[in-house]
């Protein structure tokens, strides 16, 4: 038992790697599955354009899909459109608020396309039926390889022994794609390791108090599930009483729309404020001051690395 809980402790503090990692791993075989089934180059002149959407346009779908599944671009659009904000707020200053939070969300949500394209330059299939018909290609295969040399340049994909005879001194196609395939790994790995170092080294609170702010994060999450399902179920139950008893309905305090705007409004930190959340902001606050906290945008958004555990929990 002690060893189940450790595992799943385990998981609970490092959910954010695991899940990108499970999701790099069923790109990866959905990429083997898509090859093996579907793909299968024409072996002529439309070998650039089809090899090119097969590995283009599915990791396209899937950076819409990696955004779609995020609360957090729910959260970042829901009323964003409305009468009240346009009128109350400065362009410019939303869209440099919103920059910074749109930065990491599009980096998570490319977790599943880059592992599409490194997994499908690897494999090597789209690259060689692209490239067999790309006209700067022939041109460094074919040069002095005579007028039959372009004709089985596009006949490669299918055939892969035609690849020796048609140059021997330059990269085959299965080569580049797998050294432009780790090439890609590497950039994404350096690049993701220098943003975590400096993304940890700017932070501006302590590594135990940021361990505590996750907990609380994660805490208060759960408890709004809870809380708002309760709520939620008593109002619905007075309203429907009233409805088929025909009686007036007793006093039931409930937030007003203010209330929700306030507290829905994407967190912003500030070292003179020992707040945690938007709720812990605003119940520290005089509950029903007109106040819009979500206005203050001189703060930098709430720390990436605190939210990182929730952020793809749908709902808030």
């Amino acid at each position: 038992m002690d060893k189940l809980h450790a595992a799943l402790d385990f998981c609970i503090r490092h959910q954010t790697i695991l899940g990108c990692s499970v999701v790099s791993l069923l790109t990866a075989v959905s990429e083997r599955i898509f090859t093996s089934v579907v793909f299968k180059c024409p072996c002529n002149s439309g070998n650039m354009l089809y090899g090119s959407i097969f590995l283009i346009v599915p990791a396209f779908i899937l950076l819409l899909l990696g955004c779609m599944v995020q609360a957090r671009t729910w959260r970042l659009l829901t009323g964003i459109c409305s009468t009240e904000k346009r009128c109350s707020c400065s362009p410019w200053r939303t869209c440099t608020r919103y920059r910074c939070v749109l930065l990491p969300l599009t980096a998570r949500a490319l977790v599943a396309p880059l592992t599409w394209i490194a997994v499908a330059l690897l494999r090597a299939s789209f690259y060689e039926c692209a490239a067999s018909g790309n006209g700067l290609i022939k041109k460094l295969v074919c040069k002095d390889q005579g007028q039959e040399c372009p004709n089985l340049l596009l006949k490669i994909p299918c055939n892969e022994k035609l690849s020796e005879k048609v140059s021997s001194e330059f990269l085959s196609l299965q080569a580049q794609s797998q050294l432009i395939g780790w090439l890609l790994i590497t950039i994404i790995t350096t690049v993701a390791l220098i943003s975590t170092c400096v993304t940890r080294c700017y932070s501006p609170v302590s590594y135990l108090q940021l361990k505590f702010w996750k907990i609380y994060s994660k805490k208060e999450k759960e408890l709004f599930e809870v809380k708002a399902k309760e709520h939620a179920t008593r109002l619905a139950e007075i309203n429907l009483n009233c409805f088929f008893e025909g009686t007036d309905p007793a006093p039931f305090p409930t937030p007003s729309n203010e209330d929700w705007r306030n507290i829905s409004f994407l967190y912003t930190f500030s070292p003179q404020e020992q707040y945690y959340s938007m709720i812990h902001k605003y119940v520290n606050k005089n509950r029903g001051n007109s106040v819009r906290f979500g206005h203050r945008n001189q703060n930098p958004p709430v720390l990436e690395f605190v939210d990182e555990a929730s952020a793809s929990e749908s709902g808030f």
